[in-house]
């Protein structure tokens, strides 16, 4: 959350200081050196921001990958100064803070997606393909007759499920346990990021939690 709150005010200032030097036109000095610094600046923050957003997703930091976001808004800031030295040297002095003021714009549209991101982890939020795939993975299972209310959940950057199985009703609980923990094993191989999981075995048949049916009405 405090990176996308330096974003914002990465966005407001480059956005205040653009509209400030189209009120106020100020000459550029060293117009090639700062060309070149601004190239510099661009492809290096965005080198590092792909690295950063390419591990976040691979370790599931939602931190790592809003942090990689932050350095493609550095290298934004960066391209703006080389686009507007451009503009500057081809005689439009007011190339840069225009180029200033639509960069603003980008980062905006960058901190979106982050937002967005951030927002949905806390919220604990999961993509629903990743629960599609944690009961296709849980009914493949040949002992598992059919699967219900499926659950996931982040926990900081590693994933948490509950699943409900259905067992023939006849298995011994030796059996029963021994096809949950099956379940459980096949999950976590499968399931990128996952790192607990919780089964739960009813038997196939009359409703198993119907002696307890009334105590769920009166909540």
């Amino acid at each position: 959350m405090f990176i996308i709150a330096m974003i914002t005010l990465s966005a407001v200032i480059a956005g205040w200081q653009a509209i400030d030097r189209l009120l106020h036109p100020r000459d550029l000095d060293n117009v090639g050196v700062l060309l070149a610094a601004g190239l510099v600046g661009f492809i290096g923050n965005e080198a590092v921001a792909l690295y950063r957003i390419r591990e976040g997703n691979a370790i599931g930091s939602a931190a790592l990958v809003a942090d990689g976001y932050h350095a493609r808004t550095d290298g934004f800031t960066s391209l703006a100064v080389a686009l507007g030295a451009v503009g500057v040297l081809a005689g439009f002095d007011q190339a840069d803070p225009i180029v200033g003021l639509g960069i603003s714009v980008a980062i905006f549209a960058v901190l979106r997606g982050a937002a967005r991101q951030i927002y949905y982890r806390l919220m604990d939020a999961v993509d629903p393909e990743i629960v599609d795939r944690v009961e296709a993975v849980t009914a493949a299972n040949p002992g598992v007759l059919s699967t219900s209310d499926a659950r996931v959940r982040w926990q900081g950057h590693r994933l948490s499920a509950d699943i409900t199985i259905s067992v023939p009703g006849d298995l011994q609980v030796r059996e029963g346990h021994a096809t949950a923990e099956a379940v459980r094993h096949d999950l976590l191989h499968q399931i990128t990021h996952l790192d607990q999981v919780h089964v739960h075995v009813d038997p196939q048949g009359d409703d198993p939690h119907a002696p307890v049916d009334d105590h769920h009405a009166l909540r």
